[in-house]
């Protein structure tokens, strides 16, 4: 096994010791978060049902032109505006709180930067 596939597995070790504890109700659904080198993903999503109720991407935002400085923005700043999105599209959808799932990752960085945006816009996790 190389060292690429020890990662992943590890990371789906790590994700599935934070999924026995974490789902999403439609009172409080879950927030999960996926990191591929290049991009961010969130997902809102109601567990009882199995349902996702929203998803956002650095993909939509750097679609919109989400970079504040106007150069290249950083990872982590586009991490942090998906954090928003995702709360803005969730307050639309009457949903207040979530439960956080960093899907295996470490809590710093990028789900570090993303966990703050979605407290800045208004989510309760």
């Amino acid at each position: 096994m190389n060292k690429q596939q020890q990662k992943r597995n590890k990371r789906s070790l790590r994700h599935g010791r934070v999924r026995s504890r974490i789902a999403g109700t439609t009172a409080r659904p879950r927030l999960s978060i996926f990191k591929a080198n290049r991009h961010i993903y969130a997902q809102v999503i109601d567990d009882s049902v199995g349902k996702t109720l929203l998803a956002a991407s650095s993909k939509e935002v750097s679609a919109k032109g989400g970079s504040a400085s106007g150069g290249k923005a950083k990872k982590s700043d586009l991490a942090k505006e998906v954090g928003k999105l995702v709360a803005s599209k969730a307050l639309s959808k009457n949903v207040k709180a979530v439960k956080f799932d960093r899907g295996g990752f470490a809590y710093h960085g990028r789900i570090k930067a993303l966990a703050e945006g979605a407290r800045e816009g208004g989510l309760d996790f």
